[in-house]
């Protein structure tokens, strides 16, 4: 039975097979494509990106992705295997670090701003506190208190058509962040409630782009 009731048996995807009969064979570039190393041209994406998304998996198999943002050149590459990323003040959930300790893998998407294009990496992390390490990754003074240190299993550039669809870095296509509650509003919305006092809430606007200001590092 399919994990969603809203979703008609008859045409729930259950094996490989079945998947592979649906769409055309793999390109071969597509599968050749795929490193198990940094070369120069993923050295080259990883040093202009400012941004990626790390993918993990607690023991139960409980998926997570978490945003990773910095100036570009961030990511330190220690080796052609091995990368270091520094993780930064946030609200102390630590999902993925957590994750990371009882599982592991671990998948990357690099993101660069203008660029349709993605890099992916897929390797096995783990926690450091080197001070040494820690130190070469300070900004403004302030080192990052871990890194994540991912060991590349898998490396590849990934094709423009999702970018190209969903027109990210085109002008034209931007969205009012106007149109949407603020983040503020929203968090406090699904918890305690949101103040119906509108100075009070704009208070409460204020103090976390203040934090934003203050707090990054």
């Amino acid at each position: 039975m399919p994990i969603n009731p809203l979703l008609n048996p008859e045409h729930v995807i259950t094996s490989v097979a079945d998947l592979r009969a649906k769409f055309p064979p793999t390109h071969p570039i597509a599968v050749v494509k795929c490193l198990d190393h940094l070369d120069v041209h993923a050295r080259d994406f990883i040093s202009r990106a400012p941004f990626l998304c790390i993918g993990t998996q607690d023991a139960d198999g409980t998926a997570d992705v978490s945003p990773r943002g910095d100036p570009p050149g961030f990511v330190h590459i220690l080796d052609d295997k091995t990368l270091a990323i520094p993780d930064r003040r946030g609200n102390n959930r630590l999902d993925t670090q957590a994750n990371i300790i009882t599982n592991p893998s671990v998948s990357l998407l690099f993101m660069i701003p203008g660029y349709d294009e993605t890099m992916r990496i897929n390797g096995q992390a783990e926690i450091t506190c080197d001070p040494d390490l820690l130190a070469g990754m300070a900004i403004n003074g302030k080192a990052p208190g871990t890194a994540i240190v991912v060991t590349v299993t898998e490396m590849f550039i990934h094709c423009a058509k999702a970018f190209r669809r969903a027109k990210l870095w085109d002008p034209e296509h931007r969205q009012n962040r106007k149109d949407m509650p603020s983040l503020m509003k929203i968090v406090l919305d699904q918890t305690s409630g949101a103040p119906d006092d509108p100075n009070e809430m704009a208070k409460l606007d204020e103090d976390l782009e203040e934090s934003y200001r203050t707090r990054l590092y």
